[in-house]
């Protein structure tokens, strides 16, 4: 097992080209384990040289009410008032810590997707 570390465009790309050939490796077996180092140093990369952004917790909102077919007005039990249901839908109002809890109990939106911004 000759792994390297992933510095350069050019090593990500080998990397990634070794991971192709490695997918479907037995879990436990130097292939597998080589298949999970080179994630590892992959995903490393990947964090120091594209981070992603945070997440829009009203992006989050509006992905489940989709999901559920959910309208504005069903969001008034966890938010409150449709005033304020549309102040936290347009962005003109952060949500309370109040307000997160009820949508992650009654909607099940994870708390890592609403607590950036709040």
């Amino acid at each position: 097992m000759n792994i390297k570390p992933i510095r350069t465009p050019e090593d990500l790309a080998a990397a990634l080209a070794r991971v192709a050939q490695l997918w479907g490796a037995e879990v436990g077996s130097p292939q597998g384990d080589e298949l999970e180092i080179l994630a590892l140093l992959i995903e490393k990369y990947e964090d120091e040289h594209f981070p992603m952004p945070p997440s829009d917790p009203v992006e989050a909102i509006k992905f489940r009410m989709d999901q559920l077919g959910l309208t504005a007005r069903d969001l008034e039990p966890f938010i409150g008032s449709s005033g304020r249901v549309s102040e936290v839908l347009n962005h003109k109002r952060k949500l309370s810590l109040a307000m997160i809890k009820r949508l992650h109990e009654g909607l099940r939106i994870p708390y890592e997707r609403l607590f950036e911004g709040a």
